[in-house]
């Protein structure tokens, strides 16, 4: 790293680490105050990042400085603002739409990667690598495994990538291609199909094609792809509705009974018929049954919003960005700010119908 490097990136002050195992730190310019990610790399394709911070892709995070110093890399790139897909798989936040909109907006993205000469493969997609941001878009992270398709290719002699995710070239049985991301992506819309409120086998099809053990009997493209998931959408004209329909009823289930856990169930219900009892028998002196019943149902109101609101139910999230931010002390602090808009609400309206009345 030259004298120029060193001083440049000494504008980045560390604000806090995101992982610190795998060097990855969220940082701020001391002069613009804009915050930024922080990457130190041991394994890595100088080369990709170079390509990908000269000419910005839609849908990756952009990269605004490249330094390569005694065996790492150093990265500092956009900051992106969300969460990764496997927290709303874990959290069964999706539904068929959200599941058939993310994987056209991967093939998307990817479609850019290998049609460059030469193409590009991510090797080690995974629901961790995926950013979803508040505007439920899709954002593919971390390249360190990725590596460029060369006439000159014979096996990959290195695993590069994700137990469960990887190809079996990546095992050393061939060399990566397009159709090694294209497996990836079979293997997510595999877990997709079991993490949808009602496991559905729609895409099984379209899995068995992408997940061939031979690369050459895999769909030939993401283009391919995407276009097979499209006429499951528009297949008679309309999505299938008993998923859809089911998905929609059982985003009114409260939290605790969503994902039908027989412990959660029963720690939610002990919780909920505690809030129940605690405010339907508070009593208040020197007011009328009209206010007691009132302070009783704004009391059991704001207690179950604070539930509803940590819990993200039916996505409230999604109206406080902090809330869908990636980092988990930003989260909390969303919802701190959610839960206190909601309370102060209740007090307002509480106070406005007792002057009223």
């Amino acid at each position: 790293m030259d004298y120029a490097s060193r001083l440049e990136i000494s504008y980045y002050n560390t604000i806090a680490a995101i992982n610190s195992a795998h060097k990855i730190y969220l940082v701020q310019h001391r002069e613009s105050e804009k915050i930024y990610i922080k990457k130190i790399l041991n394994v890595y394709n100088p080369h990709i990042y170079e390509y990908l911070m000269e000419h910005h892709i839609t849908g990756i995070p952009r990269l605004y400085n490249v330094y390569e110093e005694n065996g790492q890399l150093i990265l500092i790139e956009e900051f992106i603002s969300g969460v990764s897909l496997q927290e709303m798989i874990d959290e069964r936040m999706l539904t068929l739409d959200l599941v058939i909109q993310f994987m056209e907006e991967l093939c998307d993205i990817l479609e850019k990667l290998h049609i460059l000469n030469p193409p590009i493969i991510h090797r080690d997609i995974k629901p961790s690598n995926i950013i979803i941001t508040p505007y439920n878009h899709v954002v593919l992270i971390d390249f360190n495994a990725a590596k460029y398709l060369t006439d000159t290719a014979d096996h990959d002699t290195v695993l590069l990538g994700t137990k469960g995710y990887a190809a079996p070239e990546q095992y050393g049985f061939g060399f990566s291609t397009p159709q090694t991301d294209i497996y990836a992506l079979g293997i997510l819309l595999k877990e997709f199909s079991f993490a949808l409120p009602v496991p559905t086998s729609i895409f099984d099809a379209i899995i068995r094609k992408c997940t061939e053990m031979n690369p050459s009997d895999r769909m030939k493209t993401v283009q391919e792809l995407k276009i097979e998931i499209e006429k499951l959408q528009t297949r008679n004209g309309k999505k299938p509705q008993h998923t859809t329909e089911f998905a929609t009823w059982k985003n009114f289930i409260p939290p605790g009974f969503r994902t039908k856990t027989p412990w959660k169930m029963l720690t939610a219900s002990t919780i909920y018929l505690f809030i129940f009892w605690i405010c339907l028998s508070m009593e208040v002196k020197d007011v009328t049954v009209f206010h007691l019943w009132l302070e009783r149902f704004t009391v059991l109101f704001m207690m179950l919003s604070i539930v509803f609101c940590c819990f993200n139910y039916r996505n409230i999230h999604r109206f406080i960005p902090l809330c869908a931010n990636k980092y988990r002390l930003i989260r909390y602090i969303g919802v701190l700010i959610l839960n206190f808009a909601v309370a102060s609400s209740l007090l307002f309206a509480m106070l406005l119908l007792e002057s009223i009345f």
